[in-house]
This record gives C-alpha cells, sequence and structure tokens, in this order.
C-alpha cells in the first residue's frame, strides 16, 4: 500500500511564480501531492525572458525541453537547449536560462533529493529577472512556498 493515492494535477490549478523571471509552476510538490523524494514543474518562459541564475546545493536538477529555444548557462559557459533534449544540472552548479528563440519556451524540471527543508533548496546567485507587479518579488519565502525552484 502507498502511502499517498496518486495525483493529477493541471498546470492551471497553479499559481504562476514569477519571481526569478518567466512563469513556473511547480506542480508536483510535497505540499501539492504529498511528494517525499523530489518535486516537478512546468517553466514557460517568454521570448527574450530568463530564469534568473541559482543553483541547488542538496539536489541535481533534470530538464526537459518541450518546445522553443533556450540557451543556459552552467557555471557560466553558454549552451544551446532545443526541444526534445533533456538536461542534467549536478547539485551546486549555477544556472540560468534564456529564451533565444521568437515564441514561447516551455521546459519541464524536476529536483532531487528534497533539501532538508525548503528555504535550503534554492540559492539565487543574481537579482531577479525583473521587478513588476506580477513578479512576486518581495519577503523572502521559502522555495516550496514560493512555488518553484527550477
Amino acid at each position: 500500500m502507498t502511502a499517498q493515492p496518486p495525483r493529477i494535477v493541471h498546470v492551471d490549478d497553479i499559481q504562476p511564480n514569477r519571481r526569478r523571471g518567466g512563469d513556473l509552476r511547480a506542480m508536483l510538490t510535497p505540499s501539492v501531492v504529498g511528494a517525499t523524494s523530489g518535486f516537478m514543474g512546468l517553466a514557460m518562459i517568454e521570448p527574450g525572458e530568463r530564469i534568473a541564475e541559482h543553483y541547488h546545493p542538496y539536489s541535481e536538477e533534470f530538464v526537459f525541453v518541450v518546445c522553443g529555444e533556450l540557451e543556459v548557462d552552467l557555471d557560466g559557459a553558454a549552451h544551446p537547449l532545443r526541444p526534445d533534449q533533456g538536461l542534467l544540472i549536478p547539485k551546486d552548479v549555477r544556472h540560468r536560462f534564456r529564451n533565444v528563440g521568437s515564441g514561447q519556451a516551455r521546459m519541464v524540471f524536476h529536483l532531487g533529493p528534497l533539501a532538508p527543508r525548503p528555504e535550503l533548496g534554492h540559492v539565487d546567485t543574481e537579482a531577479p529577472a525583473f521587478e513588476g507587479k506580477d513578479s512576486g518579488v518581495g519577503p523572502a519565502r521559502p522555495p516550496e512556498a514560493a512555488g518553484a525552484m527550477s
């Protein structure tokens, strides 16, 4: 018998998190579905947008590009990411995503294992990509409470 029942979550059921740039939706998380080993979400990044540089001291991050043209900086080195490509980002590797195409980019992200406490799972290394009324920028919040950690 499983500890929690299977759950289906629609992307529209998750509040957008724009704090670090893009539109991040942490969909399958401990607080949403009772996940115990990691969490998964979707990043939607408009042309010219970026997700600010950060790293994860406890987790590997797995990324799969669904659509769009992205560029990712890994410890300062730029790499192209295209649809149907996957990327493993080891723990402690600084990374930043940029949409370099003409249409929206979508990427699925999964992080695991979980940090000992949510606020320890994500370390920002630069200012947010933008600070608008919908950016969510404000008092520091634990990544889980903020809704995304990608």
